[in-house]
């Protein structure tokens, strides 16, 4: 009998004790209860990096023979490129239209600004001319080469004999090209300017989904306002001075129903940058292998 009345009373105690200080033992609750997951580093930082352009040009190729029988034609040196390829076990490149016409103005360009050199006087390089002329690429090397080279095979092996335009030559990022030889007169003498453009367009890669990638940003965003929304709402939470009745039952469910709506968001968010990522490294394969 004596140990149920000390049961009782100990009940009591603590029923007591509980209706004294019940707004802090529901603090102390909620301290450890009304906490955000942990995100971690910002959504984009576990999002991998596409591989960026890339520009290929070796120093330009120059030669102080001179040759009155010196002939060069686009075809010759389109045929005699391709055929180092194939030599070497490399296929053929594709003679694109954009990437000849491209080869033709810098020629022309070198002729009237009387410069022998990959960035022109305005200091404006291939990349500059692909994007002036509308090709899209992904990897687009130069070779220049200046002089009265005896014919288009000549020049080609030239070029061969030079380290940086071998490797453009045969490289196998590379899937087209293009190409410009014309005569002019350069620094107060007639002899042949020749122009090579190589290049992997960037439709020939899978390029990653832009559409996933906005809807990963988009969800960013969302994400950066719930917190500071669930932040704020925890504040206000923990400061309120009645911890029971409507007022604070509706408070902890508008939070817990925030929370829901956050877990949901980063784990949808995860699954599309896990998407994403496989693209992005499709694509990069594609730019440092060529295929």
């Amino acid at each position: 009998m004596r140990k149920i009345s000390l049961l009782i009373l100990f009940l009591v105690l603590i029923s007591f004790t509980c209706f004294l200080y019940w707004n802090d033992i529901v603090d102390i609750y909620y301290k450890f209860s009304l906490k955000l997951p942990e995100v971690g580093k910002e959504i984009t930082d576990f999002l991998t990096k596409e591989a960026e352009k890339v520009i290929f040009a070796p120093p330009p190729l120059r030669s102080e023979t001179e040759n009155p029988q010196s002939f060069l034609t686009k075809d010759g040196v389109i045929k005699w490129t391709n055929n180092q390829r194939v030599k070497y076990g490399l296929p053929p490149l594709t003679e694109n239209q954009k990437l000849d016409e491209m080869a033709k103005s810098k020629v022309e360009d070198m002729f009237l600004e009387q410069y022998f050199a990959h960035q022109s006087p305005k200091g404006e390089g291939v990349g500059d001319l692909a994007k002036n002329f509308g090709y899209d690429f992904i990897v687009i090397g130069e070779n220049l080469a200046l002089g009265d080279y005896k014919d288009d095979e000549a020049l080609v092996q030239a070029w061969m004999d030079s380290t940086g335009h071998r490797e453009n030559i045969l490289s196998n990022r590379y899937q087209e090209i293009g190409v410009a030889v014309e005569k002019g007169t350069y620094e107060g003498r007639s002899t042949w300017l020749a122009v090579q453009h190589f290049g992997l367009p960037l439709a020939s890669c899978p390029s990653p989904d832009e559409k996933t990638k906005s809807q990963i940003e988009n969800n960013q965003a969302t994400i950066y306002n719930l917190q500071k929304t669930l932040n704020a709402l925890q504040n206000e939470i923990m400061n309120m001075k009645s911890k029971r009745g409507p007022s604070y039952t509706q408070k902890i469910e508008e939070y817990n129903s925030l929370v829901s709506q956050f877990n949901i968001l980063i784990e949808e968010t995860k699954t599309l940058i896990l998407k994403y990522n496989i693209e992005v490294n499709k694509f990069n394969e594609c730019v440092t292998t060529g295929t």
